[in-house]
């Protein structure tokens, strides 16, 4: 029972290590960043989202990273997700994006595939743009001890 147990890990590593390792062969350099849909803001009055901001502090363990610029024209079908189109792991390297978390490859029955997990293909159902903004409604929510501003 427990080899069977630390096989099954075994496994699991060995089938990250090799996703990452050899996505290293396959950067792609057909991004054309000039066409990215990224804007240096927003209409007048609006919260402005520069192209690149710093990134703002996380605020409790495991939270997913906020998203340091504008989203908007952004696709994300079953069929396309533009946002893998600088973080996926063919394109990181040549884009300067952080490349996609490797936890995004394992399903939920815990198998590791080459391809994004149905479950964290819809990046914007964890990961959201971030603004530096007044909340809308009052909350009392504040950061976990060591984490936030």
């Amino acid at each position: 029972m427990k080899s069977n147990v630390l096989r099954k890990q075994l496994t699991l590593w060995t089938m990250l290590v090799a996703l990452v390792s050899g996505s290293v062969a396959f950067a792609a350099d057909s991004v054309d960043l000039s066409q990215s849909p990224e804007v240096s803001g927003t209409p007048e009055g609006s919260v402005i989202m520069p192209k690149e901001q710093s990134r703002m502090a996380l605020d409790y363990v495991n939270q997913p990273p906020m998203i340091p610029h504008s989203v908007d024209g952004y696709q994300v079908t079953t069929k396309v997700n533009t946002c893998l189109k600088c973080h996926g792991v063919q394109s990181y390297r040549t884009t300067g994006a952080p490349r996609i978390s490797p936890t995004h490859f394992v399903d939920s029955a815990g198998h590791v595939s080459s391809n994004v997990a149905p479950r964290r293909y819809f990046c914007q159902s964890c990961h959201v743009p971030q603004a530096d903004a007044a909340p809308i409604i009052g909350n009392t929510f504040t950061p976990a001890p060591g984490y936030g501003k």
